[in-house]
């Protein structure tokens, strides 16, 4: 059978980020993808000027459609937008008992920093969604935020992610790319084994997407069963390829090159 993977995520309408970007990069990893609809944003590589979260009741109803069906192999999460939408999702994999990789990016931050959860949105996602994930992915601003101290450096990076992992998921991978020199993801595994995943950094404008097309193309190796480790260094190989060889599209921040081999 042909890997399946699903995406619960935001709409991009410029297509470098949320769903688009996440079925792009499942393509690129022959895996199948389905998509489900939390939020609609209106956004392109300058700036997002609206977001409208869909009813939690929607969102659920599209996953039942899914999971009921052409089932996934593995799930991503990203942009869910509010409580009702955390919930929707956690009933709905709840009901089917679903037992494959869930991938949980937080996205609790837009890229300029303005907040994209209300405190009952992180509660929801803490306490639902976390104790689901086999890998929750915050970047250093979402795992400070959750962990309640700044993440700078590799040895504050490691301590959020023991506070994290003590929330429920099984591997936490914190993401490093705003670190000063390179890039560098540490993974803590559920067997508390600290890795570090280092890439040389490239200085470049066009990066929208990035977080989602990481944890899409993750989300594609685990639907393949491949070993977490192994996908994670396939991901960030396909990451620095993407971002070095980004098409130049936009006035702002474009796109990354999903075509990257």
């Amino acid at each position: 059978m042909i890997p399946i993977a699903l995406t619960i995520a935001g709409s991009d309408p410029s297509g470098g980020a949320g769903l688009q970007a996440d079925l792009k990069t499942f393509h690129q990893f022959g895996v199948y993808g389905e998509a489900v609809v939390s939020l609609i944003t209106v956004q392109n590589s300058v700036s997002v000027r609206r977001v409208e979260v869909l009813d939690p009741e929607l969102v659920r109803l599209q996953l039942n459609a899914v999971l009921t069906d052409i089932r996934p192999h593995a799930i991503k999460t990203g942009a869910l937008g509010n409580a009702g939408v955390v919930e929707a999702v956690a009933d709905a994999l709840a009901a089917i008992a679903f037992d494959r990789p869930l991938i949980v990016d937080p996205v609790l931050l837009s890229t300029t920093g303005a907040p994209l959860f209300d405190a009952a949105g992180r509660k929801a996602l803490v306490e639902r969604l976390f104790p689901r994930a086999y890998l929750l992915m915050p970047n250093l601003a979402e795992a400070a935020i959750l962990a309640g101290f700044p993440v700078t450096d590799l040895e504050s990076m490691h301590q959020a992610a023991k506070v994290l992992r003590a929330m429920g998921p099984r591997n936490v991978l914190i993401k490093g790319g705003h670190l000063t020199g390179d890039a560098v993801d540490l993974l803590l595994t559920e067997t508390a084994h600290a890795k570090p995943f280092s890439a040389r950094r490239i200085e470049a404008r066009h990066t929208h997407g990035t977080g989602c097309t990481y944890s899409a193309a993750i989300t594609a190796e685990l639907a393949k069963g491949t070993g977490l480790v192994e996908a994670i260094r396939s991901a960030k190989a396909f990451i620095s390829k993407a971002i070095e060889t980004a098409p130049q599209l936009g006035a702002g921040r474009g796109p990354l090159n999903h075509f990257a081999k």
